[in-house]
């Protein structure tokens, strides 16, 4: 089977990580390093257009009833099973 060359980390990339490890930093640069790498992570990030985050709101709403119907419905079967249990078998919501 071919081995993929993108699976391992280039032999550049290992070495600048143990120079950078090697290398202490003060406090204020290891910051500077946490704001640049956090800037540049947000450039990566996608934001939907407005027909997309309608949709994706509205799979969150029908889930959200959804469940909340399932978690209604078993709250009413255990009810009724602890007033039948514990109770005179009758149950009044």
């Amino acid at each position: 089977m071919a081995r993929k060359v993108i699976d391992e980390p280039s032999e550049d990339l290992v070495a600048n990580a143990k120079k950078e490890r090697a290398a202490r930093r003060s406090p204020f640069a290891r910051v500077a390093l946490f704001l640049r790498q956090v800037l540049g992570e947000l450039k990566k990030v996608v934001t939907p257009t407005r027909r997309e985050l309608l949709s994706y709101t509205g799979v969150v709403l029908v889930f959200v009833v959804i469940m909340m119907a399932i978690v209604s419905g078993l709250d009413y079967v255990f009810a009724w099973l602890v007033s039948f249990v514990f109770g005179d078998g009758t149950f009044a919501p």
